[in-house]
């Protein structure tokens, strides 16, 4: 949108956050489920994507099946479930044109805040477009921004650091054209980004060191689909649907193997992994988690490319803490040392929700790390607002689009009760007796130490948090409206008619 649009271009029934995967669902499901409303995207950055335009480090790649990463309505057609940052972006891209979701994109378009007016029912955007100040008003908000940082990373917290003269990269922010040819690398970490950049940057560098302080588990993968054969017996449509169905219901099968028989789990996730190693790697510190499975999320290793290098003598692992960093490498408490000319910090990434921008009502600020999620889609106090978040035991893709099957029924049902706003409410008898929860059910480091930026969760609803995509997806379709949901009577729920 240029900067002389008349003020009715700017306002929409729904707005929609970011767009990323979360954000080009929750568009599709409005243009399929409400026709007739209007709505707009705004992005903060100058093209689509979201995390697969953001990071660009060697081998970005998903740690998802694309079958269940990818989108219900669009499948992905390709025959490798586990699928490279460049691949999974030129799939949105085409997925946003195939369906005209891309008119409705205001690219460079930051949203700097939002306030709720009560009076007025309608949510009033201050929106950032290359230093001008724009604003949007909608009667709805979807945040399709994810929980991830864009802007700033996680600050590991590394003795001596500073004193290193080579160079030190985090893997948020790769500088375009690194050369690493013939350099040693010392990769901090052991979750997926570290699991990823290991194998494929062992193929240019004369050495790729991981030096972790506790091992993860790593699933070997082949990286190519079984059934084949049922393509040729099933229409591509039928053939691509029960991909998918197979996926989610395997996925969720293992993860709750896993959660019930976790010392069984424990040793076929050791067998899987001791019959990749090279002799001279041991199993245990190297790859013995001190964790359960599924405590932390579960990294994928397509085709067991990460052993593969290890084999071929182009990698190594190291179990250890940083005593400190010097000129030249890294000192271990152990009394080893790592020659390095590249360290990479792939320490986690910093949480934050709505993409750090603040939400007010009638102007006083919501503190969303005091507030829990409703449903797991919608915050205590806030009024007509949806976050998009994910699951961390099975694809992103599938929470998201329970969330915008929700958001579809909820305007539908704001309608036809002739309703124009719903907050969800804590009963009073609830207030100081719920306890809480991890919103998300993982241990990582990185997740813990956001926990106070994020909403929060309950031991009971509405307030549980979720993590079952067929429970939320029946509740989208089915579920409870009018549990502890405040709804609001008004003359009309849309704000501006769509243009045909």
């Amino acid at each position: 949108m240029n900067g002389h649009a008349v003020q009715s271009e700017h306002r929409f029934d729904v707005i929609i956050v970011g767009a990323g995967i979360s954000g080009i669902n929750a568009a599709y499901r409005l243009q399929e489920q409400l026709p007739g409303y209007s709505y707009a995207i705004l992005e903060a950055r100058n093209d689509l994507g979201g995390t697969w335009d953001l990071f660009r480090y060697p081998g970005i790649r998903s740690d998802s099946d694309l079958f269940t990463f990818g989108f219900a309505f669009n499948p992905w057609s390709r025959d490798n479930p586990i699928a490279e940052g460049s691949a999974i972006k030129q799939y949105v891209r085409d997925t946003a044109h195939k369906f005209d979701i891309d008119s409705h994109i205001h690219f460079k378009h930051r949203l700097s805040s939002a306030d709720w007016s009560t009076s007025e029912k309608t949510w009033s955007l201050t929106v950032d477009h290359d230093g001008t100040a724009k604003k949007f008003t909608t009667r709805f908000m979807i945040f399709g921004t994810g929980y991830y940082n864009y802007n700033e990373p996680l600050q590991a917290q590394i003795p001596g650091l500073d004193n290193f003269q080579g160079q030190t990269i985090h893997p948020q922010f790769w500088p375009k054209d690194l050369n690493y040819k013939d350099k040693k690398v010392v990769i901090i970490g052991s979750g997926a980004t570290a699991i990823t950049l290991l194998p494929n940057m062992a193929d240019q560098a004369s050495r790729v060191t991981m030096l972790q302080r506790s091992p993860t588990y790593i699933l070997s993968l082949p990286n190519r689909t079984n059934g084949r054969w049922l393509s040729y017996i099933l229409p591509s449509s039928a053939y691509r649907k029960l991909q998918r169905i197979i996926w989610i219901v395997t996925s969720r099968i293992f993860f709750l193997f896993c959660q019930r028989f976790p010392n069984f789990s424990r040793w076929i996730l050791k067998l899987n992994v001791r019959r990749q190693l090279p002799s001279h790697i041991p199993y245990d510190p190297h790859f013995k988690p001190r964790y359960n499975p599924w405590d932390q999320r579960l990294c994928v290793s397509p085709d067991g490319d990460f052993f593969d290098c290890m084999r071929r003598g182009k990698a190594d692992v190291k179990t250890d803490t940083i005593k400190t960093v010097t000129k030249k490498g890294i000192t271990l408490n152990s009394g080893e040392t790592l020659d390095a000319d590249i360290i990479v910090t792939a320490t986690g990434l910093k949480l934050q929700i709505a993409g750090g921008a603040p939400l007010s009502v009638d102007g006083k600020k919501i503190d969303i790390g005091t507030k829990y999620l409703w449903n797991g889609v919608m915050l205590q106090d806030l009024p007509n607002a949806s976050f998009i978040i994910g699951y961390t035991n099975a694809s992103w893709t599938l929470g998201a689009d329970a969330t915008a099957q929700f958001v579809c029924r909820l305007l539908k049902t704001l309608e036809s009760r002739k309703m124009i706003a719903a907050t969800p409410r804590m009963k009073p008898a609830d207030a100081g007796t719920l306890q809480d929860r991890h919103l998300l059910n993982l241990t990582s480091t990185y997740v813990t130490v956001a926990e106070r930026e994020l909403p929060k969760a309950a031991d009971r609803g509405p307030w549980q948090p979720r993590d079952n995509y067929l429970d939320d997806l029946k509740f989208a379709q089915k579920g409870n409206l009018d549990n502890c949901l405040e709804l609001v009577q008004g003359p009309s729920l849309r704000l501006r008619p769509k243009l045909s």
